[in-house]
This record gives C-alpha cells, structure tokens and sequence, in this order.
C-alpha cells in the first residue's frame, strides 16, 4: 500500500474512533461557592451561591443545605429550594438569606474593616436531578474558598 493510502485510512478510522465517544452520560458531583456576602443593615447576610454543574447532561437543582462556617466559626446554614436547570458545565447563582451566629459576625465584620481576606467553608448536600433520569439524586457537598472585601462596595465580599 502506499503511504499516502495508509495515511488516509488511518485518518479515517481515527475520526470514526473519536465520533463514536461524543454520547457518553457523565453525572458528577457539583460544586457550591459563595460568590458573594452582603451584610444587610440587620446584620442578616444575603448570600450569593453558585452552583456548578460539572456534569455532561443539564441537572435540575432542587434543594440545597449546606453548614457554612468562617474563619473556623460556625455560622449557621443555608437553605434553600433553587428550582432551576443547569446545563452541562455550566453554573448558576441564587440568592439566600442567612442569620449567622455570633462569631461568625465578628470575623466577616473584622474581614471588613481591615480590608482582609476571610476564608469560609461549606459542608452538606444538594440535591439535583440529572435530565432524562427519574429519580433526584443527593450530592455531597465539601468546598472551601476566600473571600475579599469588594472596593468600593460597604459590607461587600467577594
């Protein structure tokens, strides 16, 4: 056979090879960060959650309880009932409300006004439906950031 002929059926069982793998399901674990924290006049937060689907299908969030502490303090948990679709590889945001705990008040209030980063820490679940699957499925949630006071922006971190 000559090269040129080899090099061309090669090409082609390759192309034929890699075409064959673009129907693959893959539901993975997705992640949960907060984007944002805003200390609201009450000394309430509002939470801004993102939460990323890393999946190959859209999944369907339907609840989400995650503990969140900062600086090594217990702040309470969030809550909430997102209802909303997330497609494959993408990530959304949803807000929530939070009343935190003492501690945790002071060190997001020190983060603030020494201009310092503050990390924080979520443990727990969500619960998300893969598309096409009937039953929802329960996820664990572990993830750990920083946050930075926004400049120009009072009682902001980001």
């Amino acid at each position: 056979m000559k090269p040129v002929l080899k090099l061309l059926l090669a090409t082609a069982v390759l192309v034929l090879l890699a075409s064959c793998g673009g129907n693959a399901r893959r539901v993975s674990p997705p992640s949960a960060a907060i984007q944002q924290l805003a200390v609201q006049p009450n000394g309430d937060w509002m939470v801004d959650l993102r939460l990323h689907n890393f999946s190959s299908v859209s999944m369907r969030f339907d609840k989400v309880r995650l503990e969140v502490s900062v600086d090594e303090h217990a702040a309470g948990v969030l809550q909430a009932t997102p209802g909303i679709s997330i497609g494959p590889g993408s990530a959304d945001v949803v807000k929530v409300s939070m009343r935190p705990d003492g501690m945790s008040r002071i060190a997001v209030a020190d983060a603030l006004a020494t201009r310092r980063s503050l990390s924080y820490h979520l443990v727990g679940t969500v619960d998300a439906t893969p598309d096409e699957a009937s039953k929802p499925r329960q996820f664990d949630v572990d993830d750990r950031s920083a946050l930075n006071p926004a400049p120009g922006l009072d009682g902001v971190l980001r």
